[in-house]
């Protein structure tokens, strides 16, 4: 009994094939990996960095507008500050000559215990401001308020 080349092709040939087959098969159903691709991974990092650094730009911002608005308005405020201003000019036109100014008796100082200040002391600064002198206006008010040039400024602007 011998064999030949042939027969043993003949059997062996479809071996081949068969576990070919069964090869392929498996690797077709084998479950993927659902990890994430170094490329996958690195966008999401960058996603993440981004998101963070933009929050913190957004804080940043924010900080620095809080910081400006209240080194710029004199109340938080402000349809308070107007309704004030409405109140100090009413309070004025029926006092008219009758309110002390600075240095005068019954002149309460600049800052008013809650921390606002004078009524008065703002309507003098507002006629500085009108009249032209508003360098003077601003050096007063630093000077009775002890308050930096900026803020000082900034009010006197805002007037």
């Amino acid at each position: 009994m011998g064999f030949t080349v042939g027969d043993v092709l003949l059997v062996a040939m479809p071996a081949v094939i068969l576990v070919a087959v069964i090869w392929a098969l498996t690797a077709a159903f084998k479950p993927r990996d659902t990890g994430l691709s170094d490329a996958e991974r690195y966008q999401r990092e960058l996603a993440a960095r981004s998101a963070a650094h933009q929050a913190a730009q957004v804080q940043a911002a924010t900080a620095a507008r809080a910081r400006i608005d209240a080194s710029t308005r004199p109340s938080q405020n402000a349809q308070q500050q107007s309704q004030q201003d409405s109140q100090s000019r009413a309070a004025l036109k029926a006092q008219v000559g009758a309110s002390p100014g600075v240095g005068q008796a019954g002149y309460n100082g600049p800052i008013l215990p809650n921390g606002q200040l004078n009524p008065q002391f703002a309507l003098q600064l507002q006629g500085m401001v009108r009249s032209g002198q508003k360098i003077q206006a601003i050096k007063l008010l630093r000077h009775e308020t002890h308050s930096d040039l900026l803020t000082a400024k900034n009010y006197i602007d805002r007037l």
